[in-house]
């Protein structure tokens, strides 16, 4: 199953500085999540900081747990504000139930 989640930086609590010694190490878990096959696409926000990354999981409770191996999210230092199950669109089948 495919989840999308979408994260923010806490940039109410913590100065740009505070994120710059944890970029490499968050990246390199990115990488290491995709090499997997756990994530499947990522996206930085155009609207705040933070990303979007795209879970193919048997479970949210298996997304949550994969989120958490990345330092800024166990750090505190990245929200986790939605996790969403996706379900695939019908509508280009032949009937659109």
């Amino acid at each position: 199953m495919q989840f999308l989640t979408i994260s923010r930086r806490r940039t109410e609590a913590y100065a740009d500085t505070d994120f710059e010694p944890m970029l490499a190490a968050e990246a390199e878990q990115a990488r290491t999540l995709y090499a997997e096959g756990t994530v499947r696409q990522i996206w930085h926000r155009a609207d705040m900081p933070g990303a979007v990354l795209m879970f193919e999981a048997a479970s949210e409770e298996e997304v949550r747990g994969k989120l958490r191996q990345l330092p800024m999210v166990a750090a505190g230092m990245l929200e986790v504000v939605a996790v969403i199950p996706l379900n695939p669109y019908r509508g280009f089948g032949t009937k659109y139930l």
